[in-house]
Parts: structure tokens; sequence; C-alpha cells
């Protein structure tokens, strides 16, 4: 199958064309220097020319709090509204399966409640959200087949993430404040693309949930695991001893420029009804992810 994976620089997209290499697919991957989304004549032309049997649409605008800046706003509609349609569009017309990675940030995070994958209730806090909404909206929209895949939490090789942020916060600081009332899971990225891959190669079209096994813990559980394993690995500064996390609410920690969901729980029973495999634990995961991690 020849696949074409957008993004190819972030941590998702650069684990998908590892993963599709390892099955000997043929792989196109493009970022913004090959292919601007945000440009319908050259998505037209890149996929044209590649003529690829499925695209794996990982190319986003992520950054959730330089969203909302006004200077921003329409720059992140065009990259995960607008280059979503651009590509849906195309796909559509070369009549290729298109595969869009989306977000929790579509729903208002009340309640405690999982959110079910095929739920239309679709009421975002922000502007990554909103955009993000719109993508599928457009995807939905444009094909028929389609599979959009909601995830949170991620973590990977390339790129900034949340794993990244409290290590080097624990190098340099004896007390570390975390929240403790936003509730989900994490989504390593290198156990994502065998998933999205699993599915790809498949006609199991639809919505689905997707993050790491293990249970639903807060941001503040996370870290104080992060430092348990990395202090386990033989990194003595991140003991309990010389590092000190302390849960806040969200309303103590401060406002950031982005409102973000208090429950992003989601349900993946979906994926085990089509006969896809779960994730690992995120435990294991992270384990894992620390020993590739040179820290």
């Amino acid at each position: 199958m020849k696949v074409l994976v957008t993004g190819v620089k972030g941590q998702l997209g650069h684990d998908c064309v590892n993963e599709l290499t390892k099955r000997n697919h043929e792989i196109i991957g493009v970022d913004i220097e090959e292919m601007d989304i945000t440009d319908a004549a050259s998505v037209d032309k890149v996929l044209r020319d590649a003529a690829p049997d499925a695209v794996i649409h990982c190319a986003a605008w992520t950054a959730v709090d330089a969203a909302e800046d006004e200077e921003n706003r329409e720059k992140v509609r065009l990259v995960n509204a607008v280059g979503t349609e651009n590509i849906a569009r195309v796909c559509r017309e070369l009549n290729c399966k298109m595969m869009y990675i989306s977000t929790d940030y579509v729903f208002d995070g009340q309640g405690t409640e999982p959110w079910q994958p095929d739920c239309k209730d679709y009421k975002p806090l922000n502007v990554y959200g909103a955009t993000k909404l719109d993508g599928e909206l457009a995807v939905s929209r444009n094909l028929d087949k389609y599979y959009i895949v909601r995830i949170a939490w991620v973590f990977g090789k390339n790129g900034k993430n949340f794993i990244k942020t409290m290590l080097n916060l624990g190098k340099n600081h004896d007390t570390i404040r975390v929240v403790n009332d936003q509730i989900g899971t994490p989504t390593y990225t290198y156990d994502l693309a065998r998933l999205l891959v699993d599915m790809v190669e498949t006609e199991k079209y639809g919505y689905y949930h997707a993050t790491n096994e293990g249970g639903y813990i807060s941001w503040y559980d996370f870290t104080k695991e992060i430092f348990r394993q990395a202090a386990e690995l033989g990194h003595k500064e991140y003991t309990e001893d010389r590092v000190h996390v302390i849960p806040v609410t969200t309303e103590e920690y401060g406002v950031s420029k982005a409102v973000r969901p208090v429950n992003s729980r989601l349900d993946k029973s979906k994926l085990t009804e089509n006969g896809f495999e779960l994730l690992p634990t995120w435990q294991d995961a992270l384990h894992r992810y620390l020993l590739e991690l040179e820290f």
C-alpha cells in the first residue's frame, strides 16, 4: 500500500513513517517544505503526483495556548480546518482513504463519564479544539472512507511534551505544582503509530478513541510516576526527597490562555469491538520512553 503521511517532523508523523517502513509499505512523508496544506494548489499537486492509497494526516497546529493569541487565530484555522479540508477534497477525487488525528478538545470536558467516539455533543472550549472540530467535520463531510482518531496527552521522541517539561523542571526546582483535577490517559506516539497503521490496513472506517491503557489519572499522578520511574532508572535528582510535587486545582494553578477540559477520559471499547489491539499501559509506555530519552 502507498501511504502519504503529513507532519513527518512531528512526534506522531515520525513514528507513523517508521511503523509503515517496518511493514514494507511505500511511504511518502511530507512536511510544510514539501506540501503546504494551507495552499490548495500545493495539496492538489503533491497528492495527485503521489497518488496514494491512504493519507495519514498528522500535521496540525498543536500549540494550544498560542492558538488563543489574536495574531495566530487565522493561522490556526488555516492549518487545522482549511488545510484538512484541502486534503479531504483531493482524497475524495482520488478515492483515497484518509485518517485524521483529532483530540478530546472537541468536547467541553465536563463531567466524569468517558467520551464516546460517536458522541456528537461538540462544545470545544478553546480555539485549538474548535479548529480541530472543523477539521473533523471537513473530513466527514467530504469523504466516506475516513478514520477520525481522537487522542489525548500525547508524548513521543520528537518535539516538546509534558514528560520532557517535567523532567526539565524536576532537574532545576525542588518544588513543582501540578494540577490534579484534569483527568485523562497519556498516549505514546510509538504505540499509537502501530494502531493507526493497523487501522489503515483495513476498511473499518469511522470515529475512534485511542490512548494507552492503564486507567485514568491526573497530571499530578502522571508527574509522580515520571519521577518515580526516572529515579528507579538511576536519576537520583528525581527522588521524593529531592523534588516535591504539590497537587493543586486548575484554579489554584492559575489561568492559562486556553481553557482546558477537566474530563479527558476517552472510551476505547470501539477498538476492541472492531478487532484492533489495544495499546499497552501508559506505565509501560512511560518506562520504554524514558529508556529512549537521553536526560
